[in-house]
């Protein structure tokens, strides 16, 4: 399964990375490895993907849907596996890291 097709998976089932995860008894990071192709699912996990698909929307428990700019605290921010995938865009892309840095200057900083 390639990384399109589980990002078209999840979009299909309409879930999150995370929630995706929870379904297929894997570590958050582990989705997110599949689809930027750091990591290829087994023959036991296409499956597992293949019948959740085949289940539809509600075959994929859901969490509390929050924005990820609704984290409480720092540390739960930090938690979030989406941070650390667009931080190492920005660590390998010089050009989105000058980006976001020239979008980031109209933000206040953080107390």
């Amino acid at each position: 399964m390639t990384p399109e097709e589980i990002r078209a998976l999840r979009k299909q089932l309409r879930c999150t990375m995370q929630e995706l995860a929870a379904a297929l008894e894997v570590e958050p990071r582990v989705v997110v490895a599949w689809e930027d192709a750091e990591m290829f699912p087994t023959r036991q996990y296409v499956e597992k993907m293949m019948a959740l698909a085949e289940k539809g929307p509600g075959a994929v428990p859901r969490r509390g849907r929050r924005s990820r700019t609704d984290a409480t605290t720092p540390m739960q921010a930090l938690a979030d596996p989406e941070l650390w995938r667009l931080f190492r865009k920005l660590v390998a892309h010089p050009e989105l890291r000058r980006q976001a840095t020239a979008l980031a200057d109209g933000f206040d900083e953080p107390e």
